[in-house]
């Protein structure tokens, strides 16, 4: 047996920590003192002591280090897995603002003024296999848009979504605050779709940008994507949500394996007609002149990949190209579902 300041001393927890631990039944003593309350410890609780300590430097929630402790190796490298790829998204939305609050801040002499402005397409269509197109697709001077509705009623949940963000091309979009109108934007686009849900299963994806006039508010749920072609490179800015991206987030699929996964839009955030909606991923970029960006529906992504996607964008000279031939070749792939397309080039005013 070891005393609790011998064991602290050798698992790196602190005595307190301990106490604390003991009381949220996360690592029990393996004996207490009946008259000094002095708590003892086995030899054979260094590992777990050990493993909890190294689980609070990573940040991990109490609660979620006692489900860890609680699995088999397997499982438990999963789940350790699948809550640093949680803390690395929010780490790089969190990076993306503070750069931003950084540079608003920042009176800079000198600074450049460059007049920047989008030119933009959008096109949507039904693909070869499905009747009917559930698929909205906007572009204007302020916003761009991709919605992809599911459900019987996905058609009108998906222009639902568009219409209640389209209001942001007529509102006026303060200096510093730009992410909260886009939130609140967000909030009516969550109860348009569920006024217009015919059932809860009814709902739909959506990723749009807000152009600012010098850089682009990204907001993102659902398995639609936005590119960056920059400087050549393509660049996916979202992160899908779905059960196939979570599995390859927890090292249990390879990209290469998602690619063949029977169930690829299974999705775990969208808006939906139900109360417990996802909320969706909100953060903001900086534009560059040459930048040109794609929101695409997953009718382009899943037939049509990367690299082509990077052919089309850098081969074609407008948006309104770019579009025509992206739908193309998703429909060339067989266009097994409705495909929607935005293109818009950063341009100097």
């Amino acid at each position: 047996m070891l005393t609790i300041g011998a064991f602290a001393k050798a698992c790196r927890l602190s005595p307190k920590a301990l106490r604390l631990y003991d009381e949220l039944d996360l690592l029990r003593p393996a004996r207490v003192d009946p008259d000094t309350g002095y708590r003892y410890y086995a030899t054979g609780q260094l590992e777990q002591a050990r493993l909890v300590a190294w689980l609070r430097r990573l940040g991990m929630p109490l609660a979620r280090i006692r489900t860890v402790c609680a699995l088999p190796p397997g499982p438990a490298t999963r789940e350790i897995r699948a809550y640093w790829a949680g803390v690395e998204a929010d780490t790089a939305a969190r990076r993306e603002l503070a750069a931003f609050l950084v540079d608003h801040l920042t009176d800079t002499p000198g600074r450049n003024t460059t007049m920047l402005e989008l030119r933009y397409a959008a096109l949507s269509d039904t693909g070869r296999v499905r009747a009917a197109n559930q698929d909205t697709a906007y572009a204007g001077a302020r916003l761009l848009a991709v919605a992809d509705g599911f459900g019987p009623g996905g058609a009108p949940v998906s222009t639902a979504a568009v219409e209640a963000l389209k209001a942001l091309e007529r509102e006026p979009l303060p200096a510093g605050d730009v992410l909260n109108v886009l939130e609140d934007a967000v909030r009516n686009a969550t109860d348009a779709v569920r006024e217009s849900a015919a059932t809860e299963d009814d709902g739909t994806t959506l990723t749009a940008l807000l152009w600012t006039g010098s850089r682009l508010a990204l907001v993102h749920i659902g398995d639609s994507r936005a590119y960056l072609l920059r400087g050549g490179e393509l660049f996916r800015i979202t992160h899908d949500h779905t059960v196939v991206q979570s599995l390859v987030d927890e090292g249990r699929l390879t990209p290469e394996e998602a690619t063949t996964h029977p169930q690829p839009a299974l999705l775990l955030r969208a808006l939906t007609g139900r109360e417990d909606t996802s909320t969706p991923d909100v953060r903001l970029r900086d534009a560059h002149p040459g930048d040109r960006y794609l929101l695409c529906s997953d009718g382009l992504s899943t037939v049509v990949p990367d690299p082509d996607i990077r052919r089309i964008l850098t081969s074609s000279g407008t948006p309104a190209a770019a579009v025509d031939a992206l739908v193309a070749e998703a429909n060339g792939a067989g266009g097994p579902d409705n495909v929607s397309c935005v293109v818009a080039d950063v341009v100097e005013g």
